[in-house]
């Protein structure tokens, strides 16, 4: 099979890994825009059931991605002057540009071709392929050009945020939330290397425009924040990322689903597909989830074809957009329900992780420890509809009782069913 991947991220690459594996006679080809070493972002996390699904699937790029992660095993808030830890799984963070270079160096060294500062924004820039993996991320080109087809959706988030690092190592996931007379700012900080954290910092757009965050340039935005989050950065400074005329790169988080994530020989992977909120830090294992559940539904497809040279007739069919083979097809077909019914808790638990977000001066209110009890239970369904002091009387009586216990088990589900109707009703 000849494929196509177009965008050099995680997703992608390690889809190409993951091809080449099955069959070494696969020819594939990764097309990046930007050059070898650029890359957005700082670092991203993931947990340890990640790394056991990595094992099976490619041992040695497991390897060496867990080598070169930095790992936590507590929370931490900082609400003010008052601090609260809490014990729980452990999480690894890892520098999203030294993730990158993991995986291109093993996509090559198995025979695929990472080819870098090439753009493609059409099918019609690419060379022949019986298969496109349209992995560009959110913005992607070759879906925007079927977005009608695809049912292409975007929902902007209240909020604004932005993606910054920092010289600040930190050795739990860290949480820190500043009350201005402008309303809340708070930050979500991680280590992910020996000498550099993430911090992501966010705010209503009333605290934004309020601290003068929109009109600031980004050099005058990070003294503010440095200044704000003094505390939890023990004087270390913030690195951004500034546009061309100095601006900072605030965002409003966009989700964006699809209805459909195939279009004859073109299918979407990744971002391209589906977006969750950075609050709950899954972007990068779904991406590689994408992955695997692709290769896993073409190795079926392998299978059946037994490796064969297609005919004229299914070379033809393979590269129109409406003429597809069906045992192609049945692949993406399969892909595509195994991960839509993955994604939907993970979808769900996004969802409600934002909104708590959104309404953050809600559990202000509460002790430090109560409210870093319910930032733990943020994605439940129920929360937004019982006061939080309760909800947390709840939670905690749920811990010592079995039926309590079960009763919030079936609860959340049917209430996050019924809202999730009502929204689309």
């Amino acid at each position: 099979m000849k494929v196509a991947c177009v965008g050099g991220g995680p997703a992608g690459l390690y889809f190409s890994i993951l091809m080449k594996r099955q069959n070494p006679s696969h020819d594939i080809t990764v097309y990046e825009r930007n050059e070898a070493g650029s890359t957005y972002g700082w670092g991203v996390t993931y947990w340890g059931s990640l790394i056991d699904k990595l094992h099976v699937h490619d041992p040695e790029s497991a390897v060496a991605i867990s080598e070169n992660s930095v790992r936590w095993s507590d929370g931490v808030a900082h609400v003010g002057d008052r601090k609260t830890v809490h014990h729980g799984d452990t999480g690894f963070g890892i520098g999203r540009r030294r993730l990158l270079g993991i995986l291109t160096e093993r996509a090559r060294s198995l025979g695929v071709r990472v080819e870098f500062e090439h753009t493609i924004t059409n099918a019609a820039e690419l060379p022949d392929a019986d298969l496109v993996v349209a992995c560009d991320g959110v913005g992607s080109a070759l879906r925007e050009r079927h977005a009608q087809h695809f049912g292409t959706e975007a929902t902007a988030g209240r909020n604004t945020y932005i993606w910054l690092g920092t010289t600040k190592v930190f050795d739990s996931f860290t949480f820190a939330f500043v009350e201005t007379e402008h309303g809340w700012i708070w930050c979500y900080a991680y280590g992910f290397s020996e000498d550099a954290s993430t911090c992501i910092v966010e705010c209503s757009p009333a605290t934004w425009t309020g601290l003068g965050l929109d009109r600031a340039s980004e050099a005058d935005g990070l003294a503010l924040l440095e200044r704000l989050f003094a505390g939890p950065l023990d004087g270390h400074r913030l690195i951004g990322r500034a546009q061309a005329d100095g601006s900072a790169q605030w965002l409003n988080f966009r989700t964006l689903t699809n209805r459909t994530w195939h279009r004859g020989n073109l299918v979407l992977l990744g971002d391209a597909a589906h977006t969750t909120h950075y609050s709950i830090g899954a972007g990068t294992t779904l991406a590689l989830e994408d992955a695997i559940a692709l290769a896993g539904a073409l190795r079926g497809h392998d299978r059946r074809r037994g490796h064969d040279v297609h005919d004229a007739r299914d070379v033809h069919d393979m590269h129109d957009a409406h003429h597809v083979h069906p045992e192609l097809r049945a692949a993406l077909v399969q892909y595509e329900r195994e991960r839509r019914s993955a994604l939907l808790p993970v979808q769900s638990a996004a969802r409600y992780s934002a909104q708590w977000y959104e309404n953050l001066p809600r559990y202000m209110q509460l002790a430090p420890p109560q409210m870093f009890a319910l930032l733990g239970q943020r994605h439940s369904p129920l929360l937004p509809h019982i006061p939080p002091q309760l909800y947390y009387r709840i939670d905690r009586a749920a811990e010592q009782l079995e039926p309590l216990r079960r009763l919030k088990r079936w609860l959340g589900p049917r209430v996050a069913r019924t809202l999730h109707a009502r929204s689309r009703g």
